[in-house]
């Protein structure tokens, strides 16, 4: 079967197309990590973990998120799916444990929606310090909506575009951060700090290490967004090639920009002085002097805010639309637009997201906060999801006569990858429990979760779609379509 002949069957049983290209999959990926999280939560993790300990908070949340990849990506490149990992989950976890997957990933996108929406009202304050946060973000939420109305090509082509904006300008970042960090260029206020900031006022860890763990799910929410590339599998042109690809490129660079951009961060301000209420990279930029170079960066991290929403909301209406085309949501969302959009699931979506908008109205710092460990928890969750669908579906595979060596991608040094990623993430979200500032999430997560599992066993256990087995072990490897 010809690439164009696969493409029309997709169109034909589904009504999405596979109009992304390799560098759309690669910035919608990029893109997607990169926003709130770099932006405006390092300030929160330098505070609270010291300058040492965001460093390492970092570079051990890029690790678990390169664990998390390679699993996706054996998933992603043996069944290139919309559904992801929810449906992968539901075939070798259990379809209530795909279910409640599924639901989680979509809450955790809404959530950040609206923290994302937050955020950038924020970053108009600047400009417009009179003019009240929820103006913008009802600005936001339209523009974005039409954007994602028009059909996946545009989705990807806007994101591929306002990705490139913050790519360029995090190198820049980095440069003239460094440049002022050691003395190239004097900094308002005072001499070059150079590493004083990390030998003094307590040192690398002035909270201590336990400090490192409390920051974790914030430092895991900044990494969400890398698992996109298994969301849009299912849109984009020959996954085989294009998704390893994809994940080999996204991974390293993604951690060399976050950990480069916290060691100027921390380099430049005092951890006592790092906060969420304005983002760290706008109070370098006001600190090295340059011209306009604040309300530079303050556009470009909003351009980012709006990128990472841009993605989050594809991500949120698609795993609807897979949802209810597996009878695990309601069926109107899964009806299409005549260009091949669930507009249903783009609805609600946005609708739910625009809740968490009454953060901008009530402590929206601690509210922030909140909506940050949400979805940081829920992240985490459905990267545990990922690791064990992964492990499953390798003991699957070789016990029903498959080579490893066959997979076109493949996870190295199996099991130990996918057990050491879960073993992370469930350390990650056990450091919720001894933060309360943090701890709502929880409160919030868990009964989201059983509610879920009831949900499923009380509802939809006995609306399958036919022919798909209600447990795992019924479900054998060709059971999986292609799109």
């Amino acid at each position: 079967m010809t690439n164009q002949d696969h493409q029309q069957q997709t169109h034909h049983q589904t009504g999405l197309q596979r109009t992304m290209k390799s560098r759309h999959l690669y910035m919608i990926s990029l893109g997607g990590v990169i926003g709130t999280g770099l932006f405006i939560s390092s300030g929160y993790t330098i505070n609270q973990a010291g300058p040492g300990g965001a460093l390492l908070a970092y570079l051990v949340g890029g690790f678990i998120m390169y664990l998390v990849m390679m699993c996706l990506g054996e998933l992603s490149v043996a069944m290139p799916v919309t559904g992801s990992f929810q449906t992968y989950a539901a075939r070798y976890i259990g379809p209530a444990t795909g279910f409640t997957i599924g639901w989680l990933y979509w809450l955790g996108w809404v959530v950040t929606l609206g923290s994302e929406f937050t955020a950038a009202g924020l970053m108009m304050k600047r400009w417009f310090p009179h003019v009240p946060v929820w103006l913008w973000c009802v600005f936001f939420v339209v523009l974005l909506f039409l954007l994602n109305a028009m059909s996946a090509k545009a989705y990807a082509e806007t994101e591929y575009w306002l990705a490139s904006i913050k790519l360029v300008t995090i190198i820049l970042f980095i440069g003239l951060g460094g440049a002022a960090m050691f003395g190239l260029i004097s900094p308002q206020g005072g001499p070059a700090p150079m590493l004083s900031n990390f030998t003094g006022e307590g040192g690398l860890f002035p909270n201590g290490l336990g400090a490192i763990l409390f920051t974790m799910i914030a430092v895991n929410f900044s990494y969400q967004g890398s698992e996109l590339v298994g969301i849009a599998a299912g849109e984009s042109e020959e996954p085989e090639k294009t998704i390893p690809r994809s994940i080999k490129n996204t991974v390293w660079r993604v951690i060399f920009f976050f950990v480069a951009s916290i060691f100027i961060v921390a380099g430049l301000i005092p951890w006592k002085e790092a906060g969420v209420e304005e983002s760290p990279f706008v109070t370098v930029f006001d600190s090295i002097g340059i011209p306009y170079a604040a309300d530079i960066m303050n556009f470009v991290i909003l351009s980012a805010l709006l990128s990472v929403a841009n993605s989050g909301l594809y991500a949120a209406s698609r795993m609807l639309w897979a949802l209810s085309k597996e009878n695990m949501a309601p069926g109107p969302l899964g009806k299409l637009s005549r260009r091949g959009v669930p507009l249903n699931a783009l609805l609600v979506s946005i609708g739910v997201a625009c809740l968490s908008l009454l953060s901008s109205v009530f402590a929206p710092d601690t509210v922030y906060l909140w909506l940050v460990s949400i979805a940081g928890l829920t992240a985490m969750l459905v990267w545990m999801g990922i690791a064990a669908s992964q492990y499953m579906f390798r003991r699957r595979f070789v016990q029903e006569g498959g080579d490893p060596a066959s997979l076109k991608y493949r996870v190295p040094m199996y099991p130990l990858v996918p057990v050491l990623a879960f073993v992370l993430c469930t350390t990650a979200c056990v450091g919720l429990a001894f933060d309360p500032e943090q701890r709502m999430a929880l409160y919030c997560g868990i009964p989201f979760i059983l509610i879920c599992y009831a949900l499923y066993y009380l509802k939809y256990r006995n609306a399958l779609p036919a022919g798909q087995a209600s447990e795992p072990e019924r479900a054998p490897l060709d059971s999986l379509p292609e799109s």
